[in-house]
């Protein structure tokens, strides 16, 4: 049945030789486990990913029973967790995932740095994935207020007065994420659309671009 599909949807829009240029790709001798065993440490990159691809669709689930705002927000977490079929476990996997994918994207970078692959011609590569490093902790900081719990409240005020000692730019920063002088219904609205749509987009945007820079270039070689 499957095979028929994609045959008619080949036959349609000739999507073979597009999904060969990316398939047929010759992988390297030093990240193939049977030949060297430290090849492991190539992977940190391709699990950063998978973990981002579950925490893009748990979220995506999470979206569908969270209510943005001070007055339901913390019993729609607790109705998700405590009504929702399996919603303990999806919610468990995003909450852990965003700690995980943070774990594996530091040692995907000490790769990285070790190896020596964030040099020419790889350099704009590796800004990209500094980038996409930001990206996360900042999808984890705005994500830490959402349940509207004691733990997350007080987490976003030190949070928040990290940002204010930032010379120059930081009272602005924190004003602007706070949505005024106080931590309240402005903040919760502003940190969900930041979770939810622009750091998501710019996400997906720096993915897109490191993953052709790393088409375009290859896998890097050993040290």
């Amino acid at each position: 049945m499957l095979q028929r599909v994609y045959d008619w949807i080949d036959e349609r829009l000739d999507i073979t030789p597009m999904w060969r240029d990316i398939a047929d790709h010759e992988v390297p001798e030093h990240v193939n486990p049977a030949h060297h065993f430290s090849a492991f440490v190539y992977c940190f990159g391709g699990l950063t990913f998978f973990i981002t691809v579950i925490q893009i669709l748990s979220g995506m689930f999470l979206t569908m029973y969270y209510v943005p705002d001070i007055v339901n927000a913390y019993e729609s977490v607790r109705y998700l967790q405590s009504e929702v079929a399996f919603g303990m476990i999806v919610r468990g996997m995003h909450h852990w995932g965003a700690s995980l994918v943070i774990v594996m994207m530091f040692l995907h970078t000490l790769r990285v740095f070790f190896t020596g692959a964030y040099k020419k011609p790889r350099e704009l590569n590796w800004v990209v994935g500094v980038l996409i490093f930001f990206t996360m902790l900042a999808l984890g900081f705005t994500g830490y207020l959402l349940p509207w719990d004691m733990k997350a409240y007080f987490a976003t005020v030190v949070g928040l007065e990290i940002a204010e000692a930032v010379p120059f730019v930081g009272e602005l920063a924190a004003t602007l994420l706070a949505g005024g002088e106080i931590i309240g219904a402005q903040t919760l609205t502003r940190f969900f659309a930041i979770h939810v749509f622009f750091l998501p987009g710019a996400l997906l945007g720096l993915m897109a671009a490191h993953f052709i820079m790393i088409r375009r270039q290859g896998i890097s070689g050993p040290l």
